[in-house]
């Protein structure tokens, strides 16, 4: 059986999916699985496209103790118990820097160019990174192609790309990238099925989960993106503060004497619904809590969303539709109906019960915004770019 397999690796995790490519342009999702508790209580478990459990095995540490032994687990029980024959493994790459616009195949030196972005998504890009680097060595004639999530955006006009800095920090890279553009990238490509009406027009996406930002689309293509130079701007996030003041990072280092890596183990680690909940920098706990401070973080949660809806309908000219995705996205109805009742100066009104029911229309038939809530699929993305590559019709460029 030709696959390809997708994987996406975090710091504790490997998780995979293997798609079936015998038809020339239509991957077809068999198995989904993940390798998690590496280096502590390592667990394979993987089940069918159909959720058909096929295994849940643990490991000893010591068996499993980083990325690269965790991939090799997952690669043996493939290709001996799926009979599993990869024909080529596609990646999620959080940042692809100014070089990179769209899907590559990897090689040495593209593996060099992208291990240099690592200190813009330090808690990503490493991981990312990792299973490429591993392959590269065991199996260096196997194609892997290395996916962004800052691809989709990297058409914007330069007004919204740029900061107000000088042209030679631009030139070498500074500059607002935007994130979560494979999940803004399947959103597009399913609007037009299912809201045709719509789907040309001004469209905000709202990718909420542990890592949140919001999109802005006219006729399908990225317009404005809450996130930048980094994954720490825009939303306030599971552990990640969102928008703030550089002002504040300098009084960390002056006025706390903080070092480097401590401001960016507070960052990326410590703030966000973490901090400002005290509890957890899990929406679920916290909307099961009875403490203030966990409605706080959801309220200021909810307040962002709305204010960065506020910037990207005047980047678009207006709003004809907003999209809920991604973990609290799809599966929160009180976030979203918080999120549209602050919105009815826009126009924007629910209709409950479609919402409790999580339907894909969500708004009431008087309001002036249609509303949707619809799933993503970042690793089926992953699969389509992965296959037209391997055929030849997908090439990265520079910019």
């Amino acid at each position: 059986m030709q696959s390809i397999l997708v994987v996406n690796a975090g710091s504790s995790s490997v998780k995979f999916q293997v798609f079936d490519i015998s038809e020339r342009n239509k991957p077809t999702r068999l198995i989904k699985g993940q390798v998690d508790g590496i280096g502590s209580r390592p667990r394979i478990r993987a089940d069918t496209a159909g959720k058909k459990p096929l295994i849940d095995e643990t490991f000893d540490r010591e068996k499993v103790p980083d990325i690269a032994s965790a991939l090799q687990t997952a690669g043996k029980w493939l290709r001996e118990s799926q009979k599993v024959e990869l024909s080529a493994v596609g990646h999620r790459v959080v940042h692809g820097g100014p070089q990179y616009d769209r899907p590559i195949r990897v090689d040495t030196k593209v593996l060099a160019d992208l291990t240099r972005y690592e200190p813009l998504a330090p808690l990503h890009q490493p991981n990312n990174l990792a299973p490429i680097r591993a392959l590269l060595k065991s199996s260096p004639s196997l194609t892997q192609v290395a996916c962004f999530d800052t691809a989709f955006h990297r058409g914007h006009d330069q007004l919204a790309d740029h900061y107000a800095i000088p042209a030679d920090l631009y030139a070498e890279g500074v500059r607002r990238y935007g994130f979560h553009g494979l999940s803004y990238e399947y959103i597009a490509d399913r609007l037009p099925q299912i809201a045709p009406s719509v789907a040309d027009g001004r469209v905000i996406v709202a990718h909420l989960g542990s890592g949140a930002s919001m999109c802005g689309l006219k006729q399908l293509r990225s317009c404005e993106s809450t996130m930048g130079f980094t994954a720490l701007d825009g939303l306030p996030m599971g552990t990640r503060p969102g928008q703030l003041d550089p002002g504040v990072i300098l009084y960390l280092i002056e006025q706390k004497k903080m070092t480097a890596g401590q401001v960016q183990d507070l960052l990326y680690k410590d703030c966000g619904l973490k901090a400002l909940s005290g509890i957890s920098n899990d929406v679920r706990e916290l909307q099961g809590s009875s403490d203030p401070r966990a409605k706080f973080a959801l309220d200021y949660f909810v307040y962002r969303i709305v204010l960065q809806t506020g910037l990207l309908a005047a980047a678009l000219g207006g709003l004809d539709a907003f999209v809920f995705t991604a973990g609290i996205g799809e599966n929160s109805a009180s976030i979203r109906k918080a999120v549209v009742e602050k919105l009815e100066w826009m126009g924007a009104s629910i209709d409950a019960a479609a919402n409790e029911a999580g339907r894909t229309v969500i708004s009431s038939p008087s309001s002036r915004i249609a509303i949707y809530v619809i799933p993503t699929d970042e690793e089926l993305m992953i699969a389509r770019h992965t296959l037209a590559t391997l055929n030849g019709s997908s090439e990265a460029a520079a910019s």
